[in-house]
């Protein structure tokens, strides 16, 4: 990257999946570019499971609207990440992410500002999710968006999200009929290890975890390996892992920056809060933050702080949705409203039953 570039961030809220109304409207309104447009990302109020269309319906509205604005190969460098299920009070929403020219010279701040690194490995076969070839897909993946991006240390990377696969029954009988069956053919189970393969791979370009440690046998089994920056989402809708970097680099001026802490379980506040302690921010409604950006899940062990929790047990909703909607809840307190982008699902992400939380904000 040569060209000096600076991050734009806008939070619109959602009335449906297909709603993309009010970026039509900010783009009217001269206050979204589309040909400065790298990702966004949306909130749907889907069940986040495999059957979870909404997430579908959104792209497909969302690529339909561009293709109003952009060339349609264009259009498909978008990296389009949508994340199912607003259980509780959380709020559907769209995060659109902006790269444009630099209106600030780095020169006038002496700290880095945000940067987005964005990449879209190749389609993935059936076989391949849930193995070491995503491993080693994603993490080529996050060393080619941070070179995208200009982020040299991968201690300036704050928030990986990576928008990865997920086996159907269709795409497993697919795969048996080739002789290549994939690792599961339990669709929801394929999400998890979908969601693990591309985390661990985000450790391994960050070196959050050493090479030889990772193996199939690692992936969904061994959390004792994990990233503390990587946000996984698995999804019908794509075949490909979608990944975006946001992180820090002095080649990039603006307003916006970005921190990040981790949550050790569902209730830890002490990383949160001492994330909005370094960036000057105050609790429960400060203006100046752009977005909050976590993962959530249920502990394995069936307990939080000592106590029994009943997520894993129950058969009619499943583990992921309880835990949006508990850390969705928790995280709101903070930020004064619930407009916040929790993902479900937090395999090799975080520590067990924790995940990382990531802020976006506004500089003064």
């Amino acid at each position: 990257m040569t060209t000096l570039l600076e991050a734009r961030v806008t939070r619109l809220s959602m009335a449906a999946p297909d709603d993309v109304a009010p970026i039509e409207a900010a783009i009217a309104a001269g206050t979204i570019d589309p040909a400065a447009i790298r990702a966004v990302f949306g909130k749907t109020e889907g069940n986040g499971c495999v059957n979870d269309f909404t997430r579908a319906f959104a792209v497909r509205a969302l690529r339909d609207m561009l293709k109003g604005h952009l060339a349609a190969d264009a259009v498909e460098r978008v990296a389009l990440v949508m994340s199912g299920g607003t259980e509780g009070a959380l709020a559907p929403h769209w995060l659109v992410f902006e790269a444009l020219d630099a209106a600030t010279p780095p020169g006038d701040r002496a700290d880095k500002a945000l940067a987005i690194g964005v990449h879209v490995t190749p389609p993935m076969a059936p076989e391949e999710i849930g193995r070491m070839a995503q491993v080693e897909a994603v993490a080529a993946g996050v060393r080619t968006a941070m070179a995208n991006a200009g982020i040299v240390s991968p201690d300036d990377v704050h928030f990986v999200q990576v928008k990865c696969p997920l086996v159907t029954a269709e795409r497993a009988a697919d795969a048996a009929r080739r002789g290549t069956p994939p690792r599961t053919a339990d669709t929801l189970k394929s999400m998890g290890l979908s969601r693990g393969a591309s985390s661990l791979g985000i450790a391994l370009a960050l070196g959050e975890v050493a090479e030889g440690d990772v193996s199939e046998a690692a992936i969904g089994a061994d959390f004792g390996l994990f990233s503390r920056r990587a946000s996984t989402s698995s999804g019908v809708e794509l075949m490909s892992n979608e990944i975006v970097v946001l992180g820090r680099s002095a080649g990039w001026s603006g307003p916006l920056t970005i921190d990040s802490a981790v949550m050790a379980d569902a209730v830890d506040l002490s990383g949160v809060l001492g994330l909005f302690a370094r960036q000057g921010l105050t609790v429960g409604g400060d203006r100046r933050v752009v977005a909050l950006l976590a993962k959530a899940e249920a502990s394995s062990t069936g307990r939080l702080r000592g106590f029994r929790h009943t997520m894993l047990d129950d058969s009619d909703i499943a583990a992921t949705r309880h835990a949006r909607g508990f850390v969705g809840g928790v995280l709101a307190g903070v930020v004064g409203h619930a407009e916040i982008y929790v993902s479900g699902g937090a395999e090799h992400q975080g520590p067990d039953g924790g995940g990382p939380v990531a802020v976006i904000v506004r500089r003064d």
